[in-house]
């Protein structure tokens, strides 16, 4: 097979002849796939990415442009945060995402793609009132009665 298509050769002929080059050679012989059917495509010009995105498990989100995917974090703040242990990693999770969308707003994006900052203050505010509230301390037994002698003298423990 030859790197570069001769000169004065039209490239059509050029193509059909390397292909039947290569299935002289058995180049397309034991190919994945052959002799099964093509996937039904239908009217959706976009089945071949949907399956793609099925089958290496990917989410669809992934596909959304970066504003529409911040607005989607930030919508979704409340419970990202919701597992976090301590008021200082809730404040840093909305630190970072303010972080990221201030940065976005220095890419060009579509026309009307703007997001805005997360308040911490609510998040946080949400996020005290949905933790659960401490044990109460378990109660102490009282204290055990003095000796007969300590009672009888009033001498110090």
């Amino acid at each position: 097979m030859t790197e570069h298509k001769p000169i004065g050769a039209n490239f059509e002929s050029w193509i059909d002849q390397q292909i039947a080059e290569a299935t002289e050679r058995g180049e397309f012989d034991n190919l994945p796939g052959a002799g099964k059917a093509l996937p039904p495509g239908g009217e959706d010009e976009d089945w071949w990415f949907r399956d793609y995105m099925e089958r290496e498990e990917v989410s669809a989100d992934a596909a959304l442009p970066l504003p529409l995917l911040l607005r989607k974090e930030a919508e979704d703040i409340d419970e990202t945060v919701r597992d976090l242990p301590t008021e200082e990693k809730v404040r840093a999770a909305v630190a970072d995402l303010n972080r990221r969308i201030q940065e976005s707003w220095r890419l060009p994006a579509q026309p009307g793609l703007f997001v805005r900052k997360v308040d911490p203050e609510p998040v946080v505010a949400l996020w005290h009132a949905t933790r659960p509230l401490p044990a109460p301390p378990a109660p102490t037994p009282p204290p055990a009665p003095l000796p007969w002698w300590r009672r009888l003298f009033r001498m110090p423990a």
